[in-house]
């Protein structure tokens, strides 16, 4: 079994990213082959400035490794050195009805962000259909937003099929219901354009602040308190023990337990979990030469896979 997944470089990672798509991303490796990339092509549509780009990548990169990639079992790519996908994109929008993007409610999503409108904005969905049929891969483990992505790539795979033969494979969509929802400090879904993140390895004392910066309800220290709608015990409960949850838990529903205390309790928990993948990143970044290696040694594995992929599609469209 071949399994996709990839994430933008369009900021420093964040805890959200992590238990979201990191973590279930790297249990993966065991489950079959993994292909990762980093969607560096994706993000051009929201990052201008190219040497923030550049960092990004290799921040993602960094990440990944230091919370435990290992390159033997995962093929772990830049996007934009396996350029295979741009053509086959340009091939697949040909069989890609307007309807179809139109009906994509991530475009429209972004534009009431602020993002300006563009056409990459609004193909999106074709190059991420490009990303997962060059692979011909079998799963796609993502989010519930991103289901509708899968489902358009699943549409235009089967009608280039119908129209000029087998070619692609039609992927299964995998939505972790079982990932939690990550909450930022204003109690939305934790997210950078949001500015709500708590990054993975951030600044120490940043971190402590932003934790304590988490939006709780306005209850005093005697009164007892619910868990499951508190932002701080969410966040807590990501690093706890099943034992450790429930001990917090308790002392909410029994009073005389302030917020403050759980905050203080989910620095430390936070701290102790990422502090041996810190040390690692720090080595890490002190080896670039190993991690660019790592990234050329995937995108040669991809490119192989990928041009398979695209030659196919051009002799049954005609081209070559």
């Amino acid at each position: 079994m071949r399994i996709l997944s990839g994430i933008q470089p369009s900021g420093k990672l964040h805890i959200g990213n992590y238990f979201g798509m990191m973590r279930p991303a790297l249990e993966l490796q065991e489950k079959g082959q993994a292909f990762l990339f980093i969607a560096n092509y994706h993000a051009l549509t929201t990052v201008t400035e190219p040497s923030a780009l550049r960092q990004g990548t290799l921040d993602v990169a960094l990440d990944f490794l230091a919370c435990g990639l290992n390159p033997e079992k995962t093929v772990f790519f830049r996007q934009s050195d396996v350029p295979e996908v741009t053509e086959l994109t340009w091939l697949l929008s040909t069989v890609t009805p307007m309807g179809l993007l139109e009906r994509c409610h991530s475009y429209k999503d972004k534009i009431a962000k602020g993002i300006a409108p563009s056409h990459a904005l609004f193909a999106y969905p074709v190059l991420m259909a490009a990303d997962i049929l060059a692979y011909q891969s079998n799963l796609v483990p993502v989010g519930r937003d991103q289901k509708q992505h899968v489902e358009v790539t699943r549409d235009i795979a089967l009608k280039f099929n119908n129209q000029f033969g087998q070619v692609f494979s039609i992927p299964e969509v995998s939505i972790r219901d079982n990932v939690a929802v990550v909450p930022g400090i204003d109690g939305q879904k934790m997210s950078k354009s949001y500015d709500n993140h708590i990054e993975i390895f951030g600044d120490l004392k940043e971190t402590k602040a932003r934790i304590m910066r988490v939006v709780t309800d306005s209850k005093g220290l005697p009164d007892v308190k619910v868990p499951e709608t508190c932002n701080a015990f969410a966040l807590y409960k990501l690093f706890a023990t099943d034992e450790q949850a429930k001990a917090m838990a308790d002392k909410y529903r029994a009073g005389g337990h302030g917020y403050g205390e759980t905050k203080k309790a989910l620095h430390q928990l936070m701290t102790e979990y990422f502090e041996p993948l810190r040390k690692k990143r720090v080595e890490l970044e002190k080896n670039m030469d190993y991690v660019e290696s790592v990234l050329k040694k995937g995108a040669e594995l991809a490119k192989a896979e990928a041009g398979r992929t695209l030659l196919m599609a051009r002799r049954a469209m005609g081209l070559g």
